[in-house]
């Protein structure tokens, strides 16, 4: 590996003009790059060296904007000498050069995506706050748009869905929760772990179409296209809010009070919105290049569904495997169903561990989700 010495760097009309000491003969190259993206600009011509003593001109760009010289031995670009250079009207200006690497140089990126990992999808999420409370509003009565019912199927959707399933589990297969043996008392808490499954169901079902369905946003359109499944996530959660109200006026009827613990509702809702988000963010990227990804997504859902207990007391896993049992409850959207019930039915806390380990799980999907959809996003004008 070829070893940098002594040096010197300054600029002139410009141009950089590099000296240094360079222990081997080699053929030397240099090439530019944009140091927001990593993008390769261009590479300027070989020069092959028999004194150890460089002198180089190398001219930057002429548009304004920062840049980033790599120079470096073509046969080994292991090691190289990176100026990190700004054009201003014509002018150039420089940081002292540095020899580094490229996996020091990646070590660098990643430290500095940690903590734009953490605050560039909320602020690009409020920054185009105004365009998602529109496309929101314009999703939700599109879908039942020429309908008789119109916008009320909003309220009506999840309803019906409650019902059916109150009815089909709650009397005709007689299911029960706990010491509570009468049918009100299953059907409050079938309900209180239905609703973060509605939210959730609805988004994460919908994810793997949304870019296909908006395809004219991609090709033709600067457009924030990360907005696509965080107006999923939105929507669904005005879908729970719906079946909210319905539950909230159930309990009313049926036990004359609200319990003061839902006041906890907030720190299952923020975990339930980020876990959603996440998973929405990764199946819409992944599902522009895996057509199939919407059919499967439908029958991991029905399975999660039913490997999670909202429909059936969590007594039923008594005859299940111990070692099943813990892979189950490790299930986000049973920290969640168990959450709710707590809040809503038994006026308690959650369970702090639980909440404890479904935030982390939630914040870890979000970021890893946004990381991936903006990593893949400049490939879906390509495939679509």
């Amino acid at each position: 590996m070829a070893a940098f010495s002594g040096i010197q760097a300054e600029t002139e009309q410009g141009e950089v003009r590099l000296r240094f000491r360079l222990d081997v003969p080699c053929v030397l190259g240099w090439q530019i790059y944009d140091p927001s993206t990593g993008a390769f600009l261009f590479e300027g011509e070989w020069k092959k060296l028999d004194d150890p003593k460089v002198e180089m001109r190398i001219a930057l760009p002429i548009e304004d904007g920062p840049y980033r010289v790599q120079v470096a031995p073509v046969e080994d670009r292991r090691r190289f000498i990176l100026i990190d250079a700004r054009m201003n009207a014509g002018e150039a200006a420089i940081d002292a050069p540095r020899v580094t690497t490229a996996s020091a140089l990646a070590r660098e990126r990643m430290l500095r995506a940690i903590p734009k990992a953490f605050t560039y999808p909320p602020r690009s999420l409020w920054r185009h706050r105004k365009l998602i409370r529109s496309m929101v509003r314009r999703d939700i009565l599109a879908r039942y748009r020429g309908s008789f019912g119109g916008a009320l199927w909003t309220f009506l959707n999840p309803l019906l869905l409650m019902a059916t399933y109150a009815f089909l589990f709650g009397v005709v297969l007689k299911q029960r929760f706990g010491a509570d043996s009468s049918g009100v008392g299953y059907v409050l808490y079938f309900l209180a772990g239905m609703l973060p499954w509605l939210a959730f169901s609805e988004a994460v079902g919908r994810a793997p179409y949304v870019i296909v369905e908006h395809r004219n946003f991609v090709k033709k359109l600067v457009f924030p296209l990360e907005t696509l499944p965080a107006i999923l996530v939105i929507s669904g959660a005005v879908t729970e809010m719906f079946g909210l109200l319905i539950f909230v006026a159930g309990l009313l009827a049926a036990r004359h009070t609200i319990p003061a613990a839902v006041a906890w509702l907030p720190v299952l809702l923020i975990p339930q919105l980020l876990l959603t988000a996440g998973l929405c963010w990764f199946l819409a990227a992944l599902g522009i290049f895996v057509r199939d990804l919407g059919a499967v997504i439908g029958f991991v859902l029905t399975l999660w569904f039913f490997l999670t207990p909202i429909c059936y007391p969590e007594a039923s896993w008594s005859s299940v495997p111990a070692e099943a049992v813990r892979i189950l409850s490790a299930n986000p959207i049973y920290i969640l169903v168990r959450g709710y019930r707590d809040v809503f039915l038994e006026n308690h806390a959650p369970a702090w561990r639980g909440v404890a380990a479904l935030w982390i799980i939630s914040a870890a999907v979000a970021i890893a989700g946004h990381a991936w959809f903006h990593r893949l996003r400049r490939s879906f004008a390509d495939v679509i």
